[in-house]
């Protein structure tokens, strides 16, 4: 036996973090992870190898460990990622290689998978590796649709799914500092719970655009980090704008001109920016 399958997802964006409540929403955008994944015979255990960045593979191995288990397979594989999305910034980069090296994956068998299988196995897979503290099924669910979602995490429920409307564009400000999720498993939310807890109900009545500002204020305040730059999308005419995941990167979304008078804004903070849109497809498998 021998078979290659070759599958990509989108990153997402924060409208709500669930690190204080265990409830979040996000929405994907047009970012993305590739995954080829070669099973085979005479191959011998699961190997990983991400193109291009500093991270370790074990997360994307897992997720293929994880198929190969379910559908009782004990050939081995190769799984090969390569990236658009910056990692540790809050874009969701672990979502999106579980999502993509899931579906590689059950691509390489023939199989298709149920979106509630795929979830489930990238979220256990981003325990295991010590990635996620709430499961982030908020960001999966939005890199594996590519439409916007209303989440609650501890409960591995979607609550709510949100299109973007087409005519927006989305801007990211990546400062050149990384936050990674697991430093942050002794950070106390406690004092923001309540205003997260009224951003998510916002989201969940529709009002997804003024959640993503409280929630990007609340996190910014709680982590230390300079809301300004969200500040000044929202003065540009940024429909939303708000701290995204942990940050660092601050995501602000609106009409064409809305967002290139935002990126004139941050080109004066020498750091990178990021022009994209909305995604409009999530997880799919490549050909």
């Amino acid at each position: 036996m021998y078979s290659v399958g070759i599958a990509s997802a989108c990153a997402s964006a924060t409208i709500v973090n669930a690190l204080a409540t265990g409830k979040g929403a996000a929405f994907g955008i047009e970012l993305r992870v590739y995954a080829r994944v070669e099973i085979g015979d005479k191959l011998r255990g699961v190997k990983g190898r991400v193109e291009g960045k500093t991270c370790d593979p074990r997360l994307v191995e897992l997720c293929v460990e994880k198929v190969l288990k379910r559908v009782g397979i004990s050939a081995g594989a190769r799984v090969h990622t390569t990236s658009d999305i910056p990692i540790a910034v809050g874009l969701s980069s672990s979502s999106a290689a579980a999502n993509a090296a899931t579906l590689a994956t059950y691509a390489a068998l023939g199989e298709k998978p149920s979106e509630k299988e795929i979830l489930n196995i990238g979220i256990e897979a981003a325990f295991d590796a010590g990635v996620t503290l709430t499961g982030a099924l908020d960001d999966a669910a939005a890199s594996l649709l590519g439409c916007g979602v209303v989440t609650h995490n501890l409960k591995r429920k979607i609550l709510k799914r949100v299109r973007i409307p087409k005519k927006y564009k989305v801007a990211v400000l990546v400062p050149k500092r990384r936050i990674y999720t697991a430093a942050l498993a002794r950070k106390d939310f406690s004092r923001i719970a309540s205003g997260v807890d009224e951003a998510h109900r916002l989201a969940l009545s529709g009002e997804i655009w003024p959640a993503m500002i409280l929630n990007g204020l609340l996190y910014s305040y709680s982590l230390d980090i300079d809301p300004s730059p969200a500040l000044e999308a929202l003065r540009s005419g940024a429909v939303g704008a708000g701290l995204t995941g942990t940050g660092p990167a601050v995501v602000a979304v609106g009409e064409l001109d809305a967002i290139l008078e935002t990126v004139r804004l941050w080109r004066k903070r020498k750091e990178t920016i990021i022009l994209t849109a909305p995604a409009q497809k999530g997880g799919r498998v490549e050909t």
